[in-house]
């Protein structure tokens, strides 16, 4: 199960783009010993998936999509088999339960989406290219209905763009800058910069952050700016400051505990552009005092 904040962003970003297709469950949990899927996705009956490219035909069936920061172990994507396989059993008992059919073709597919994926780690799963597929896809032998994704392998065009932003470094500030030129009114465009934004003050609040990403936190702040523009032209000031509210909240409380509900009460009447001021001192607070220092500066 995913534990730091890229990977927390990665099963929030499927789960925006996919849920309006079908069904989606994030850490969804394997019968017998405790495992869990990072994301489980069953499309809709009548789902048109296409518009999301590659990530699109990837949806099309029922799958487990596993997506990695960095390329995965041996192990780790000898896990995600095993994941797959306790899967496949648990559909076959519910049609059997059932009194049922199920076709190998309805059983669920693994997708490893991998930020990169050697030539060594593909050898030994004997995952190959295929026509079908863009660059960057490799199938594993067809019986056991798994792919893995190299998405820095990707060719950077419109059909993988949800998925290059899983990525890392070059590969995925490229993808975020596509994002940033979307048509304004892409209901897509406000949702993923909005995930981006989160991510960006987690990542700067935990400081899980690595030097050579640092040129990838330039890349959030331009989506920040970009989220914070979109959101005044369309005038939903009292959404934003609702939503700043709530997130300098969360952020508060991983950072100096329980706020004392008078505190709180003193945030709730600060003004958007306050709280948007708040949002940057609070990365130097270290306790409760810090917090109620800042409030008094503000009256």
């Amino acid at each position: 199960m995913t534990k730091n904040s890229s990977d927390q962003f990665s099963k929030q970003f499927l789960e925006e783009i996919l849920s309006p297709f079908g069904t989606v469950e994030t850490s969804y949990e394997v019968a017998g010993e405790p495992q869990w899927v990072d994301v489980f996705f069953v499309p809709s009956a009548q789902s048109t998936i296409h518009e999301l490219g590659l990530l699109g035909q990837i949806a099309q069936m029922p799958c487990l999509i596993e997506p990695f920061r960095n390329q995965p172990t041996t192990d780790e994507v000898r896990s995600c088999l095993l994941k797959l396989f306790q899967v496949q059993g648990d559909f076959r008992r519910k049609a059997r339960r059932a009194e049922t059919s199920i076709t190998d073709r309805d059983l669920p597919s693994l997708w490893v989406l991998a930020s990169s994926a050697s030539d060594a780690l593909l050898q030994q799963f004997e995952a190959t290219a295929q026509k079908d597929w863009p660059s960057g896809v490799y199938v594993l032998p067809m019986a056991l209905k798994t792919a893995i994704v190299s998405i820095n392998q990707l060719p950077c065009e419109d059909e993988t763009l949800w998925l290059r932003l899983l990525g890392k470094g070059r590969t995925q500030r490229e993808a975020i800058t596509q994002v940033l030129s979307l048509d304004i009114e892409d209901p897509r465009r406000s949702s993923i910069l909005k995930l981006v934004t989160n991510w960006k003050i987690s990542v700067e609040v935990t400081q899980q952050i690595e030097t050579q990403e640092e040129d990838l936190l330039m890349a959030l702040s331009q989506a920040y700016l970009e989220w914070e523009k979109t959101t005044e032209q369309r005038g939903e000031q009292r959404g934003k400051r609702e939503e700043a509210r709530s997130l300098i909240l969360r952020l508060l409380n991983r950072r100096i505990g329980t706020i004392n509900p008078h505190f709180e009460t003193q945030i709730f009447e600060l003004s958007v552009t306050q709280l948007e001021t708040l949002g940057e001192a609070l990365l130097d607070f270290s306790s409760s005092a810090d917090l109620e220092l800042w409030l008094q500066s503000q009256s």
